[in-house]
């Protein structure tokens, strides 16, 4: 039987391009502090992950998830199993509390190696896949020209759906230009919790005339009762921060909070949990979407994997934007994305390779 015999990490630090880093409700993502895992069975097989943490999101960045797992995760997994991979995460939720993005980094890892030493794509091994094509959009932030610039970068990376941080002031000026910049693309809006419900009461409506196709997370993260009712008001409430692990989305479920489910491989712990999470919302009648924490190629492989995997995703674009939102990519060969939809390659596993460069910073 194949067990774990090591895990490694290497830290990476990047800069996202800087016409098109995301300023919303909790701040701006310029940079990413994040952390790989590299995950090798006593086979010799190979899995690799990617720690997507920020400390606004979850209070988790890659020193704290590089200190979790060498001095709690890995000791706790070294010489057990790799199957079943959920069992390993299991034991992670017992040696560490809390930490989901952590834990989502070597629980892809442990996904990848696993496919790998099937010889299937991750999707194969997640259950899937239901499709090889997933729609994507990107966000679109501040005012004015940088709000221009933004939509100048990401037509010019072929993106033709969108989505408009709101929630931070001049928020229906920002939907009528950005309105008018996509014409009759699809386009969101993404508050990040930043209205209450008097604000959310007040702007819906109006949303609602320019033909907005979504409003995702209006209100603070707990405020079920309030999203509850602003569904009333014309449009799609889509819940991002109010859904992290399984007891979160019933939550949701039960109070009839939203619409669709904005569900991360990172707040769910790993891909394994985020399927899991996509078929009990399907089971309720409630489409799921992947949203983004800015993932880099390793991540973004992750997302992919789980989307095609989930036997219900909205028809609304999900956030798969991997490379494109960075100066470069971690990737030897990016992800196989026009901007419009990206693809599986039906490699095993993730199907994708760090740079050699990167390679050689594994400890």
């Amino acid at each position: 039987m194949s067990t774990i015999a090591a895990i490694q990490t290497a830290a990476i630090s990047l800069e996202a391009d800087p016409e098109l880093l995301v300023r919303g409700a909790k701040g701006a993502h310029d940079r990413s502090d994040f952390l790989l895992v590299r995950v090798i069975t006593s086979d010799g097989i190979e899995g690799y992950g990617e720690v997507s943490a920020t400390p606004l999101w979850s209070g988790e960045d890659g020193t704290s998830a590089d200190h979790f797992i060498r001095t709690v995760i890995a000791p706790a997994l070294k010489n057990k199993p790799l199957t079943p991979v959920g069992a390993a995460d299991d034991l992670m939720d017992k040696v560490l509390h809390g930490n989901p993005f952590t834990k989502a980094g070597v629980s892809i890892a442990l996904w990848d190696a696993f496919a790998r030493t099937l010889g299937v794509p991750l999707a194969v091994a997640l259950g899937g896949p239901y499709r090889t094509e997933i729609p994507i959009k990107l966000s679109l932030s501040g005012d004015g020209q940088q709000l221009e610039r933004a939509y100048r970068a990401a037509t010019a990376a072929g993106f033709g759906a969108f989505k408009v941080k709101v929630g931070v002031g001049n928020d229906l000026q920002r939907v009528r230009r950005a309105r008018q910049l996509v014409g009759d693309a699809f386009l969101g809006t993404d508050a990040n919790g930043g209205w209450s419900r008097a604000d959310a009461t007040r702007i819906i409506p109006e949303l609602a005339a320019l033909h907005i196709d979504f409003v995702e997370q209006p209100l603070e993260p707990r405020d079920l009762t309030g999203l509850r009712e602003l569904r009333q008001l014309g449009l799609p409430v889509i819940a991002d921060e109010s859904v992290f692990g399984l007891h979160d989305l019933l939550d949701v479920i039960d109070a009839r909070a939203a619409d669709v489910i904005s569900l991360y491989v990172g707040k769910s712990a790993g891909p394994g949990r985020a399927v899991q999470m996509g078929q009990l919302a399907a089971a309720h009648g409630l489409d799921v979407l992947i949203g983004s924490n800015g993932e880099l190629g390793i991540g973004a492989a992750a997302q992919l994997h789980v989307a095609a995997a989930l036997p219900r995703l909205s028809a609304y674009p999900s956030d798969i934007i991997g490379a494109h939102y960075y100066t470069e990519d971690v990737l030897a060969k990016p992800l196989d994305s026009d901007g419009r939809v990206v693809r599986l390659s039906g490699e095993p596993g993730l199907g994708v390779t760090l740079r050699a460069d990167l390679l050689r910073e594994f400890r």
